[in-house]
């Protein structure tokens, strides 16, 4: 018998108790009880991980060895601790029972019988209730603490700022970091004036030696939200920002990181504010950095559509792994390069991606007479979802 041990906890906090550690004596014990050898790789854990998702280490490890076919049964303490949402449970039991592993669990043993089965989806459902509403008490009480003035929307400073380590969430207790904010000052100063831009105010940190929070230089995106962070003109805003569908599209040839979902600004209408710090710049000066930056958007090259390109955004490189840029090159040649051929600023890569350019004058013929094929026969798409819904996707 073929036996693997799964155990989870939702918080570090858990993680800290050894909770985990409790689950896997409780399950080696019983193993020995029955004989039963377990192996140290087939035990699975995943510390600090929420069962309201699928995406846990532990368990996509454990359900590749399943499919491999080489485990016979899973011990878990409880259902909860195999997945909190009823939906996620059920696929779970039946994507490991079709690989021949049977799913065993300690404290409330289920069989095929039907009256275990409902007994199952009640308790899937309740735990999935009681997630949801442990997750909306907290949401409302968090923004109570916000409207009161009493919790900082954020757990990490702005550069510049510091926190009391001993009560880190309290607004009336956060100071200025001098040697920090001076350098705040300058990079408002320097960006006000019409000379100079995002980019050479990289540049101008980088060659001073003056780095950002845990990464060897600032790039773009850093630079743009600190600017138009309103903390530096001394005001704590909560719920600025909102989860949305992601607008950007990544890479098709990188490693899918996290969900299709991006933060984004919320309307101004649904901030909250939380409380007043020490300001670093005016208002005047903030105010002004905004008016650039936005008269800057319009003029980005990423809004120059003078020239048709059938592919935009949507290509991606072979060897780098990163999404391509239609670009526009001497005697009007339209090619699709690399991101990863820029500097480091924006590919975040020190070494640049040895790719060639993609004509666009060879590649969109190809790819849209592959496309009217496509429509004018169907039946490859009924092919295709049919190969897709099989588990045979394609790299």
């Amino acid at each position: 018998m073929r036996v693997a041990l799964y155990a989870r906890v939702s918080t570090h906090r858990q993680a800290q108790a050894q909770t985990v550690e409790q689950q896997l004596d409780r399950l080696r014990n019983y193993a020995q009880q029955q004989d039963w050898i377990v192996l140290e790789d087939h035990v699975f854990r995943d510390d600090g991980y929420s069962g309201a998702s699928l995406k846990r280490p532990g368990l996509d490890r454990l359900r590749d060895r399943a499919a491999d076919c080489s485990l016979d049964m899973v011990l878990l303490t409880a259902p909860d601790r195999l997945a909190r949402n009823y939906v996620h449970q059920v696929l779970l039991l039946e994507e490991l029972d079709q690989h021949g592993c049977q799913v065993h669990f300690l404290d409330r043993p289920m069989s095929q019988d039907p009256h275990d089965q409902l007994l199952l989806q009640i308790r899937g459902a309740v735990a999935e209730y009681e997630r949801t509403l442990i997750a909306e008490r907290m949401r409302r009480g968090r923004l109570r603490k916000l409207e009161a003035g009493l919790l900082l929307p954020w757990t990490r400073p702005p550069y510049g700022y510091r926190l009391d380590p001993e009560r880190p969430r309290d607004p009336a207790r956060v100071r200025i970091e001098e040697n920090e904010a001076a350098i705040v000052r300058e990079m408002f100063a320097w960006y006000a004036e019409e000379a100079h831009s995002l980019w050479s105010l990289s540049r101008w940190l980088y060659e001073r030696g003056i780095v950002t929070t845990g990464q060897p230089r600032w790039n773009l995106a850093s630079l743009q939200a600190l600017l138009s962070n309103p903390n530096y003109v001394g005001h704590v805003y909560g719920n600025r920002w909102s989860q949305r569908p992601c607008q950007e599209r990544r890479s098709a040839t990188a490693a899918r990181k996290g969900s299709a979902l991006s933060k984004g600004s919320a309307p101004r209408e649904e901030w909250i504010f939380v409380a007043s710090i020490p300001a670093l710049v005016s208002q005047k000066q903030f105010d002004r950095v905004q008016a650039k930056m936005a008269a800057n958007r319009r003029f980005a090259h990423r809004n120059n559509k003078a020239h048709p390109y059938l592919l935009r955004a949507l290509i991606s490189c072979g060897i780098g792994g990163l999404a391509c840029l239609a670009r526009t090159a001497e005697r009007q040649l339209r090619y699709y390069c690399c991101t990863g051929k820029l500097q480091a600023l924006i590919s975040h890569r020190e070494q640049k991606c040895p790719s060639q350019f993609s004509p666009a004058e060879r590649l969109d013929p190809l790819v849209w007479e592959d496309l009217c094929a496509l429509l004018t026969h169907p039946e490859q798409i009924a092919q295709a979802l049919e190969r897709a819904h099989g588990g045979h996707w394609l790299p």
